[in-house]
């Protein structure tokens, strides 16, 4: 019987209950999460399943322990085993400086074509925040990660390229703009298939989970067939994809030209009471004060790259800070995906076994949701929550709560353990 997650013609996919899951500790603090965190999946697998299922972890390397084994950052058998096995998860890793390696996360995401970067944010009860109404948040970010300016594709100032680019955009396109030599050149890419690729995702998961919304956030009032374009192709793969299933902001507009605003309405909230999914838009910068005001009005996110970096970290830090903030790269049509740790390796806290694990926790969390382990992925929740409720905790959260008990990295995680 093969140890290897497989998927099926239609999307599904077929996990068998001895699963082999490749994994990267990271570099850094790395070590100390994933030990701590690796027991917690364990436990919470051979609790729930009754020793029926079990993971399999074939470590693979990437990053610093990369480099010092092998003298390659990102080894091409990591790759392969990825490709293999469908699903893994990694700690953080080390960007190389001044190698041929613009970022490792970066390069999994492209060498996979990873293109959905999923994020949800939620509060747990005593977690410190520095809103006052943390509980309203509650949103799963789906951020495109192949395209827009993260295609990485861009010229140094002062360089032969970026003079052939700035007198072609001069001299054959009549671009106005006082061009220089100090002038660098970076290049924006946001193509249809792109785009609605990730829009599609965010709206079968907003509907297989029975969300409300789903928030097209984009930069189109300024970059109007980039961004723009983002929104207008949302608006017409939902209406023509989705059907009776959403009801959109363009059909209100569209409404509203015709019968009136009161007439819109009036439609609108008979889509919401018919239980329609809502597709609406808000530009990006008026998003980041919206989830400061009203974040209990936006649901799923659907967004470009750089804004979803920008947008996740903003939302993290609502709910406690990357440090509890899991992450997810999925390839909805191959089935590959990689969760990941949010934050930084954090080298001067290295082998310490201070720092929280609950980034990785909960990235593991969702990588059981994804392998349809659910049960064993509420059982984490409940109890990383209840631990947190219990004020037992890290460094981090140690310092902005009251009474609060102080435990390392390694305790936590027996916590967590003792509460599955």
């Amino acid at each position: 019987m093969s140890d290897k997650i497989s998927i099926e013609s239609n999307g599904k996919l077929n996990v068998p209950d001895q699963v082999t899951i490749p994994f990267i500790i990271g570099d850094g603090i790395g070590p100390d999460i994933w030990n701590a965190s690796v027991r917690v999946f364990d436990a919470a697998v051979e609790k729930l399943y009754n020793g029926k299922r079990k993971i399999n972890w074939k470590e693979v390397l990437a990053g610093e322990k990369a480099f010092n084994e092998t003298g390659s950052w990102l080894p091409e058998e990591t790759l392969d085993v990825f490709k293999e096995y469908l699903v893994g998860i990694k700690g953080p890793l080390t960007t190389p400086i001044g190698g041929g390696i613009r970022s490792l996360n970066v390069a999994l995401r492209k060498e996979l074509d990873l293109y959905v970067c999923q994020r949800p944010t939620k509060w747990y009860e005593g977690v410190p925040s520095p809103v006052k109404h943390p509980e309203r948040v509650d949103m799963v970010v789906f951020r495109e990660n192949t395209e827009d300016i993260y295609a990485g594709i861009e010229f140094a100032a002062g360089s032969a390229e970026a003079k052939r680019i700035q007198d072609f955009l001069k001299n054959d396109l009549n671009v106005d703009y006082n061009f220089s030599n100090t002038t660098g050149v970076g290049l924006k890419f946001v193509s249809e298939e792109g785009s609605k690729r990730l829009i599609r995702a965010a709206i079968e998961f907003a509907l297989a989970e029975g969300r409300k919304s789903v928030a097209l956030v984009h930069k189109g009032n300024i970059m109007k067939f980039t961004e723009g374009a983002f929104k207008n192709w949302g608006y017409e793969l939902a209406e023509k994809e989705f059907g009776d299933q959403v009801y959109t902001w363009n059909q209100w507009e569209q409404t509203k030209a015709k019968d009136g605003q009161d007439a819109a309405n009036a439609e609108q909230k008979s889509a919401e009471e018919a239980g329609k999914l809502i597709i609406k838009d808000v530009i990006a910068d008026n998003f980041l004060q919206q989830i400061l005001l009203a974040p209990q009005d936006y649901d799923v996110i659907a967004t470009l790259n750089l804004n979803g970096d920008y947008i996740s970290d903003a939302l993290a830090a609502l709910v406690g800070g990357i440090g509890i903030a899991p992450g997810a790269n999925i390839n909805f049509k191959t089935g590959h995906a990689i969760f990941e740790a949010t934050h930084g390796t954090a080298p001067r806290f290295a082998n310490t076994n201070t720092m929280n694990p609950s980034s990785v926790i909960l990235s593991g969390v969702m990588m059981l949701e994804y392998m349809g382990w659910k049960e064993a992925a509420d059982a984490i929740v409940d109890a990383l929550a209840q631990t947190i409720k219990d004020k037992t905790v890290t460094i981090d959260f140690y310092n902005l709560m009251e009474d609060a008990t102080l435990v390392k990295t390694s305790e936590f995680a027996d916590k967590i353990i003792e509460k599955i």
